[in-house]
This record gives structure tokens, C-alpha cells and sequence, in this order.
């Protein structure tokens, strides 16, 4: 009996998620850990896993809560960090990848997950999946630590394109609501627009045509805006979307898994000094580990590609099987609500909406 039959036996009632078992710095063995450990706390999934079978069948053999509900696609190249975005476009036809993006293109999966070269993974799949009608430029929704009740604040764009023009900003607040209202269950979300101030006087041209844009809509689109926050509004719970370029973006993401990173480290090199440091950490042991599952990178790995005709995660490259597991459940949950769908319909909204405007003030 194929992985292929298996699975379609397996997978009623099932979410399908593909996955690029290639793409990761740790290699396809880690990989499959993440996806095994996935499906031990989640029997309501099921995966397609891409990379070369022979191997693959070895990894997946290991972890018998797999069988049944996985299916390995052969795909004998793999992109590497290196590979220049057009190369891969050119010549990926064979890589993991690309079968995993295939798959959703195929309408065989809901979502892709992949931790491989993020510009290589963008490219393909906007030109694979295509933009949604309507859509200017994608980008990368990520999850940030924060004190509002859900926990997280969404980011994006967190680097799918250093430019963004107002119109762009525009777009990425209402795919940033359609995530948070799928993702987190907000009915009203709030969104703000980082800059290097509140003042309405600061900022670039485009900032402020994009204030007005998206304050001009919050009222059609349901959704509440804050007006300008800064970087410090990136942990509050004064704002659930934060929209901005994504330049911008991601240095404030790498700069936050840094500080996540130096805290760790800080914290564990302060326990360590003395005798009487030592014995604190042991009474303090539960409180440290809820702090550390709290900001551990880990925990909040996948980036979400907005803007496209299917739904892609990334997860960061150097994810291990803990960071995989957290990409692939968040991949699950979008797959699960019809994110992709819902996201498509926010976005014709807003074309019809833009649209509306134009005939209103005259311009062709």
C-alpha cells in the first residue's frame, strides 16, 4: 500500500498541510520530528511531506504516529540559503519547494510550511499561487509577544518587500485584520501604524498619505484605528496589528528575537554566579519557565504569506523540532478556519471599497 492511498484514507476530516522537509538548516531528520510531534497533540491532521523519498521513508518510519496519515512526494533538489530568489524560479522545478507549494497550488494541502530561503519561498509562490485580484505586494505576518489577552501583536510586513507606498500600508492593514480576526478571534481589531512618533506632524510623506487612508476605512472595514505607535507599542496592548514597510519590519523582528535570545542568556549566566543564585533558580524554576516559554522564539515561529491564492508559513531557518511543531500548528489553525478564502473575500472587499472612493472624488 502507497504513502499516497494511506493517506487518502487517513485523510478524511483531516487538515493537510505540505511540507518542504528540506528547507531547514537542521536538516529533514528535525523536521519530521516537528511534524511527528505535531501530530501527537493534534490527530486532526495530516501531511505531504517533499524532499527525496528514500530518505524521507527512513525519517518517517521512525515515528510511528506518522503512519498512515503522511504521504512523501520524491523531490530530489533542495534550495539552499544561498540560492539567489530568480536562480531558484529558473531551475526549482525538482526542489522540495517547490512539490510543496505545488500541493496547495493543486488544492491537495490547505497550507505550506517551509523553513527555507525566504526569498526564494516568496517568489515562487507568488508567481506559483499568484497575488489575490487586487493585491499591490504580499507580505509576511508574524507574531509578536505582547500583553494583550491573546498574547501575540501581528507585525507585518516583517520583509516580504522593503518598499511600501501608502496604498501598500493600506492593503496590509486589512489582510493584518483578516489574520487577527481568523488567527485570535477579534472581532474589532485595532491597528496602528509604527513611526517614529504619535505625532500626526512626523513621519515620511507615505505615512502620513497612509494615516489618512486607513482612518478614511476603519469605520467600512469594521476595524478601530489607533493612529501612530512606535516601537515600544510593539509588546502593548494598546494595538493588535502594527503595520509598517518591510525594511522596517524586519529589523525590529530580528532585533526582538536578539533581545529574546540576550535575556535568556543574561538570565541564566545571573542564576549561575554563586551558590546562592543556584539555589534561588531551583525555587524560582516554575516562574523561570514560564517566562522562558513566554518569550521563546520558538514558540511564536511562522511567518504567514498574506496576499496570495493559498496560504504559505514560514518558519525561521534555523527552527528545531520545537519551532517546526509551532509552524505547522499555526498552519493549522489557518487551514482550518478557511483563512485563505476569508482573507481573499477582505481583500475584493477593500478593491470594491477603493473603488467606491475613486467614482466619489472624481478620478478615473
Amino acid at each position: 500500500m502507497t504513502a499516497s492511498t494511506d493517506l487518502s484514507k487517513a485523510g478524511a476530516g483531516r487538515t493537510i498541510i505540505s511540507v518542504d522537509a528540506m528547507g531547514g538548516d537542521e536538516g529533514p531528520a528535525t523536521v519530521v520530528a516537528g511534524v511527528s510531534r505535531s501530530a501527537h497533540k493534534n490527530d486532526k491532521i495530516g501531511f505531504i511531506l517533499h524532499g527525496p523519498k528514500v530518505e524521507l521513508e527512513k525519517l518517517v518510519a521512525k515515528r510511528r504516529n506518522l503512519a498512515g496519515i503522511c504521504e512523501i512526494r520524491d523531490a530530489t533538489d533542495v534550495v539552499s540559503m544561498e540560492d539567489k530568489p530568480a536562480q531558484v524560479l529558473r531551475s526549482g522545478k525538482s526542489t522540495s519547494m517547490w512539490s510543496a507549494i505545488e500541493s496547495v497550488r493543486n488544492g491537495e494541502a490547505e497550507v505550506c510550511v517551509s523553513c527555507g530561503n525566504t526569498g526564494a519561498l516568496m517568489l515562487m509562490s507568488v508567481v506559483r499561487l499568484r497575488k489575490l485580484s487586487g493585491v499591490y505586494r504580499p507580505a509576511i505576518a508574524v507574531l509578536w509577544p505582547s500583553r494583550n489577552p491573546q498574547g501575540f501583536n501581528v507585525l507585518l510586513d516583517g520583509g516580504a518587500d522593503i518598499r511600501a507606498d501608502a496604498k501598500d500600508l493600506m492593503q496590509y492593514a486589512l489582510m493584518g485584520i483578516s489574520y487577527a480576526r481568523n488567527g485570535f478571534g477579534l472581532e474589532r481589531p485595532r491597528v496602528g501604524l509604527l513611526n517614529v512618533g504619535t505625532e500626526e506632524h512626523k513621519g515620511r510623506a507615505e505615512l502620513k498619505e497612509a494615516y489618512d487612508l486607513i482612518n478614511a476605512n476603519a469605520k467600512r472595514a469594521d476595524f478601530e484605528f489607533v493612529g501612530f505607535v512606535e516601537g515600544k507599542d510593539l509588546p502593548g496592548d494598546g494595538v493588535d496589528v502594527i503595520v509598517t514597510d518591510g525594511f522596517t519590519g524586519n529589523v525590529a523582528l530580528k532585533t526582538g528575537e536578539g533581545t529574546a535570545t540576550l535575556i535568556g542568556e543574561l538570565l541564566r549566566k545571573a542564576f549561575r554566579h554563586t551558590i546562592w543564585s543556584r539555589m534561588a533558580s531551583l525555587l524560582a524554576y516554575t516562574s523561570m519557565r514560564r517566562l522562558k516559554e513566554r518569550i521563546d522564539p520558538r514558540r511564536v515561529n511562522g511567518g504567514v504569506f498574506l496576499g496570495l491564492n493559498g496560504t504559505v508559513v514560514k518558519s525561521h531557518g534555523a527552527a528545531d523540532a520545537t519551532g517546526v511543531a509551532a509552524a505547522v500548528k499555526l498552519a493549522h489553525q489557518l487551514g482550518e478556519s478557511g483563512f485563505s478564502g476569508k482573507l481573499a473575500a477582505r481583500v475584493a472587499s477593500a478593491a470594491m471599497l477603493s473603488d467606491e472612493e475613486e467614482n466619489e472624488s472624481g478620478i478615473e
